[in-house]
């Protein structure tokens, strides 16, 4: 008999609803619970486990299954709950969530890749330093609100200190990089327009560049645009989906790369003129990018400038 498992995963608890068995599990969210559902499926044939990304509390319990060679799938919640909708499901527990999780596991099979120890190093390095950017931001921001001299004073003290934790977090990413792959990172890092920042936060957010195809690349980043139509009416084209952390690092690298790139640069202007917003043209421009960048990658060459004029 083939299991087929949901685990609604909560900060300090785990709700598991085993099909065909019909059987509910709570279990800590804790090694030791962990250990406790590895027992439970020991000798048993697993068809698939699915649970819901929540923030990171579901990692410690993927790389425990992955350890143990059982089939995982992570999906958005907002799948979970659509799902649940299309099932006539309106109550929610966690009781609930999981049976509907273990009756979409027969149906939603994409095994998650095994974690990399120093990936996930990077990634760590990388979220530390965009969540110290953003404190510092938030604080240069109230300093231009702030005339009381002892609270301007003690924002500028802050600004400064977090400056030097960004340098110093900017640093090990750089050695973070090199360690996971110094090649990669050089070439990327070769590419005009993209920087240390660019190029680790790629590496980090993104393992599977250049072992996907086209579509397949931007669909993960969230840049393929998906049709619009019903009968006689052809809507608009637009992006759905994929990974928000990757499509903000894209935006931010595309208008640097537009900016030293003379065939991007002429590629936006192009769609400008042809009525594109500004939205619309950036985001063809970070489409091609990724496109680009995962072919460099897959065939492991140095980015190629191509000639214009």
């Amino acid at each position: 008999m083939t299991f087929w498992i949901g685990i609604d995963v909560a900060k300090a608890s785990l709700a598991v609803y085993v099909l065909p068995a019909g059987q509910h599990l709570a279990l800590p969210n804790t090694g030791e619970g962990h250990a406790q559902l590895l027992a439970y499926l020991h000798g048993q044939t697993v068809g698939n486990i699915l649970l819901e990304a929540t923030g990171g509390y579901e990692r410690a319990l993927m790389a425990a299954l992955m350890d143990a060679g059982r089939p995982v799938t992570r999906i958005n919640p907002r799948r979970a709950r659509a799902f649940a909708i299309a099932m006539g499901t309106t109550a929610k527990t966690d009781a609930i969530d999981a049976a509907l999780l273990a009756r979409m596991a027969e149906l939603v099979n994409a095994p998650v890749l095994a974690p990399d120890p120093q990936r996930q190093a990077l990634r760590a390095l990388v979220q530390r330093r965009e969540q110290l950017v953003e404190q510092r931001d938030s604080e240069r921001r109230r300093l231009h609100q702030v005339t009381e001299p002892v609270s301007h004073a003690d924002l500028v003290g802050h600004i400064g200190e977090l400056r030097l934790r960004i340098r110093a977090i900017s640093k090990a990413i750089v050695l973070a990089q090199r360690h996971l792959d110094g090649t990669l990172c050089q070439r990327l890092e070769a590419i005009p327009g993209i920087g240390p920042v660019t190029a680790a936060s790629l590496m980090a957010y993104l393992p599977e560049l250049g072992g996907l195809d086209r579509r397949q690349i931007a669909a993960m980043a969230g840049l393929a645009p998906y049709n619009v139509d019903s009968g006689q009416h052809a809507g608009k084209r637009r992006i759905r989906g994929g990974r928000p952390a990757i499509r903000r690092v894209l935006y931010m690298a595309c208008w640097s790369v537009i900016r030293k790139q003379d065939d991007f640069r002429l590629r936006y202007q192009r769609l400008r003129q042809l009525g594109k917003c500004a939205k619309v043209a950036i985001t063809a421009c970070m489409r091609v990018l990724l496109v680009r960048l995962n072919a460099m990658v897959r065939d492991k060459v140095e980015w190629k400038m191509p000639v214009t004029g």
